[in-house]
Formats: C-alpha cells, structure tokens, sequence
C-alpha cells in the first residue's frame, strides 16, 4: 500500500486490528481523520491510519515498515514450535515467526511481539492454551489477533472449549499441513471449529 491510498473502513480495521464499528466510532468521534466519497462513504487515507496507530502505540497488522505476517508459535515442545516457524517461513519467506514455551512466556510476547496470528497448543503444563486464548481476546487492543489452536487432544469438547476462548479454528495432531497453512494465511478469520 502506499502512503495516499484511501482504505475502507473494513481495510483499516483489519490493518488497526479492531471491528469496522471502532474505526467508524474513532472516525465519529473525530478522532481518526476521514474523507466521504461522492456516494456518501468514508475512506482513509494510510498515512492517517499510520499517524494514528503511531499517537496511540498501535502495531499495524501488515507490520508496518518491519514487513509480512507476524505468527507467535507457543508450544512447550520445541521441535514442535521449530518445525511449525520453518514450515511457514518456507511457505512465505516475508513472514515473521517468534516462539514461547509455555503460556507465561507467551503473554510477555504477544505483547512485545504483537502477532497477527497465534498457533497456540492446548495443553501445556501451568497456563493452557485456553487461558492464553482468553487473555488474548480480553484486551481490545489484542481483540483481532488471530487464533488457531493445535492439540493431540482434539475432542469435541476441548475443540468447543478453544472456539468459546477465542480460537477460529483448533486442529488435531497429526497436523494437516496444508489446513494449517491455509488457516494462517487466510485474508479474514474464518470461525470454523476443526
């Protein structure tokens, strides 16, 4: 995108990672600067959407200046979580990838790391995957991050759990692959359960 593109307001949610109704509430409020067009809608202008995001500290979701996707892989299985960041920087080498071991270390990244999506794995010893999820969802700074779930664990019930925390999908082990990616690098979150 370049800086005197104009975006829709669902194109500036997505890249301010809220709902269209709080870019059209900022914009209300005077808040973010608009334009309307002859047929009565609203555009924004990027370099608005960036000065905004910039005032408020609010990490754009095509990373700005730093590049493509950002996916946070929390697993406490480092193979796991290796095999998972070189399968998605093989698939699209702009991606970024950073990895936790276990829910502690995942809230302290997501955080500074402000991923775009989260493959969270569901059971890991002291704070599971559904407490993260939550703790993800809970903020409505962190509100739009993706999540996808992966577990050994895939029962209806623990597949319903992940979707009520906040999960668009939860993927069974072995991993399809191709499912996942697809998940991952879908342009808009897709609420599907497996």
């Amino acid at each position: 995108m370049s800086d005197d593109e104009f975006l829709t307001p669902q194109e500036a949610a997505r890249l301010l990672r809220v709902a269209p109704v709080t870019v059209r509430q900022w914009a209300q409020r005077g808040e973010l600067a608009f334009h309307t067009t002859p047929g009565g809608h609203r555009r924004y202008a990027r370099a608005a959407i960036e000065t905004f995001a910039r005032q408020r500290g609010i990490p754009l979701a095509d990373g700005g200046a730093d590049g493509g996707l950002r996916v946070l892989v929390v697993d406490d299985d480092p193979h796991i979580s290796a095999f998972l960041a070189l399968l998605l920087r093989d698939h699209d080498p702009t991606v970024q990838v950073e990895c936790a071991g276990n829910g502690f270390e995942a809230g302290f990244r997501i955080e500074s790391f402000a991923p775009d999506v989260v493959l969270l794995d569901l059971m890991m010893p002291d704070l599971d995957g559904f407490e993260v999820a939550r703790f993800i969802k809970r903020e409505p700074l962190r509100a739009a991050t993706r999540i996808i779930c992966i577990t050994a664990y895939d029962t209806p019930e623990n597949i319903a759990r992940a979707i009520n925390a906040g999960a668009e999908a939860c993927l069974g082990k072995p991993l399809d692959t191709g499912r996942l990616l697809e998940l991952v690098f879908a342009a808009t979150p897709l609420r599907a359960g497996n």
